[in-house]
């Protein structure tokens, strides 16, 4: 089949909710909206010996029949991966470097677990460095499996994280700038200076901090504590913030943090991005 004919599916996976959204292809790219809007499906929390990504698998599988010959991306929930910042090493420069020292970084922070891990890195340039992601192999194999049975063309995986910086990265300042991508019960954290990432933290938000005014105050935490490991910070910094889950979280005004949301009317996120699942609560600030 050729590229030009082949429709589109995009995959959000996380451990509560699938997000699946199609759309016709001809020589030019059919409106998705006038095709088929975005299906969301809830996921029950795992049972006890089962991994958080077995029962949105299995999900996934039922909802494509009838999908042959489609192309499908999937953006994984940062529930999935675990991130390490490379360093700028001006010595490194061929892939295989790259991949060694993206291992080691790996294992310096997560152990033997790497062993069981697919690494990927975005971007590497000896001089500004890069960030590595890791995802299970045995996640990794039944996304291609379920692929391969139902005939689709597995286009891509992309970390959530890194997926929202490749889309939005445009709008970062590039000489200090703290990027933050909620989602439901998991809060990542990159802090960019000087062109290099300095640091990335992926926190898991107790079921506690699930409502906005938790979320807010987890996040005015773990912002002040990144300013804190950085050695400094000025009376105002800038939160590039992205939470299409939690469209009314915002930081209070004295917090000493201003919230630039990453995504706009003119910069829309993609439909199959996580969208709230209840309506948004009414209290939308945090207070110390």
């Amino acid at each position: 089949m050729s590229l030009l004919w082949r429709d589109r599916i995009d995959v959000f996976l996380a451990p509560g909710r699938i997000d699946l959204a199609r759309s016709s292809r001809g020589f030019k790219p059919v409106k998705q909206s006038a095709v088929h809007p975005a299906v969301t499906v809830q996921i029950a929390p795992p049972e006890s010996g089962h991994v958080a990504w077995e029962k949105p698998l299995q999900q996934l599988d039922e909802m494509l029949p009838e999908s042959a010959g489609a192309g499908m991306t999937m953006t994984l929930s940062n529930h999935f991966v675990r991130y390490a910042v490379l360093t700028p090493q001006v010595e490194i420069t061929s892939p295989e470097e790259v991949m060694a020292y993206a291992d080691f970084r790996m294992r310096e922070i997560y152990g033997t677990r790497v062993d069981h891990w697919v690494i990927s890195i975005n971007s590497w340039d000896p001089v500004y460095g890069a960030i590595s992601a890791a995802i299970p192999q045995e996640l990794m194999a039944k996304i291609a499996e379920i692929s391969e049975r139902h005939a689709i063309r597995l286009n891509g995986i992309e970390p959530y994280f890194t997926a929202v910086l490749d889309r939005w990265g445009k709008q970062l300042d590039r000489r200090k700038s703290y990027v933050a991508v909620i989602e439901t019960g998991r809060l990542c954290i990159g802090v960019l200076e000087n062109n290099i990432w300095r640091n990335i933290r992926n926190q898991r938000l107790q079921h506690s901090q699930r409502n906005q005014h938790s979320v807010a105050e987890a996040l005015w935490v773990a912002l002040d504590q990144e300013a804190v490991l950085s050695g400094h910070k000025d009376s105002i910094e800038q939160v590039f913030l992205f939470a299409p889950e939690h469209p009314s979280l915002v930081l209070p005004p004295d917090c000493g943090w201003q919230a630039m949301p990453l995504s706009t009317g003119n910069s829309p996120a993609p439909g199959h991005y996580p969208k709230p699942l209840t309506e948004p609560e009414e209290e939308s600030a945090c207070h110390a």
